[in-house]
């Protein structure tokens, strides 16, 4: 709990309606804490796999003969569920977003809290950080960055701004960065939009939304008919490709229709959005953005 204090907890474990003797993959281990409860459901023929790319998140390993941990990204999800024996799974479990532990170690640059060296990496083995892209980007491309994975609408000026004040020296750390974005900074919206910068810079570092994208088209082929998806989301970015994907199984446009005039659609949606309660928000004020959707797989022809 002090590495991660897991989001909806009981909700989304729920939401996998978990069987005893199943095999189930938590995408997103951090600290453990929904792995750890997905364990005390499982009986001793039960299966679990986890993923994290963070190499710190790795030191949280849990010691069970039912548990692997897999250091990899979850958009690797199906070659090495495969690369492990694993055949097809009863549930997936996805918490997306940041870690507590990341937000909280002032090195790793997450957050506007702390003065620190842009980096922003989850993996921190990958070459791109956060300095690259605020050092190296050209200013299409960095303003791209800023209006699609922050939402500024004044993406390009920003972009401009720091690219000037580039020449001058490199933009190193979290505090040089706060200082040219001061003119676009009022008061009453500092935090949100200093939260929006940052937001945007570690979605691109990270190659969140693509992740995303590619582990969703993923679960299909990996869950068993009637199997689950229970994932949890922070932003609306995230959030419409995986209400989209549980939809229609695609990110844009419409499915085609069947000769009967019906969609096939490789999930259906199990009962409503959940959001953290009052009580959960007070003491984790991180929960206040969580957004759960529960989908289970249809039984249609598996082509996968």
């Amino acid at each position: 709990m002090d590495y991660h204090n897991p989001v909806l907890l009981h909700e989304s474990v729920d939401g996998l309606a978990i069987k005893p003797d199943g095999v189930y993959v938590d995408v997103t281990f951090g600290g453990g804490g929904h792995s750890r409860e997905i364990l005390k459901r499982l009986g001793d023929k039960g299966r679990l796999y986890a993923f994290d790319q963070d190499r710190d998140a790795l030191l949280n390993k849990i010691d069970d003969d039912r548990f692997v941990l897999i250091g990899e990204n979850f958009r690797h999800m199906k070659r090495f569920l495969r690369f492990n024996g694993a055949g097809k799974v009863d549930g997936i479990l996805g918490d997306f977003g940041v870690s507590s532990h990341q937000f909280d170690v002032a090195e790793r640059g997450f957050s506007t809290r702390f003065e620190s060296d842009l980096d922003m990496r989850m993996d921190q083995t990958r070459p791109l950080s956060a300095f690259e892209v605020v050092n190296t980007y050209g200013e299409k491309e960095l303003g791209r960055v800023f209006i699609d994975y922050g939402e500024l609408r004044n993406g390009p000026k920003i972009a401009r701004t720091i690219i000037s004040k580039r020449k001058e020296e490199p933009v190193k750390t979290s505090e040089q960065l706060k200082e040219l974005l001061a003119p676009f900074l009022p008061v009453n919206r500092e935090h949100k939009i200093l939260a929006q910068v940052y937001q945007a810079i570690r979605i691109e570092v990270n190659q969140e939304l693509e992740a995303l994208k590619e582990f969703l088209q993923q679960t299909e082929g990996v869950l068993k008919t009637n199997g689950r998806l229970s994932l949890i989301s922070y932003h609306s970015l995230e959030d419409r490709l995986v209400k989209r994907y549980i939809r229609n199984g695609l990110f844009q446009g419409e499915p085609e229709k069947d000769m009967f005039g019906h969609f096939e659609v490789p999930f259906k949606k199990v009962g409503k959005l959940i959001v953290p309660g009052k009580k959960e928000i007070k003491e984790n004020n991180r929960a206040r953005s969580a957004k759960l959707r529960i989908a289970e797989k249809v039984d249609n022809k598996d082509n996968n």
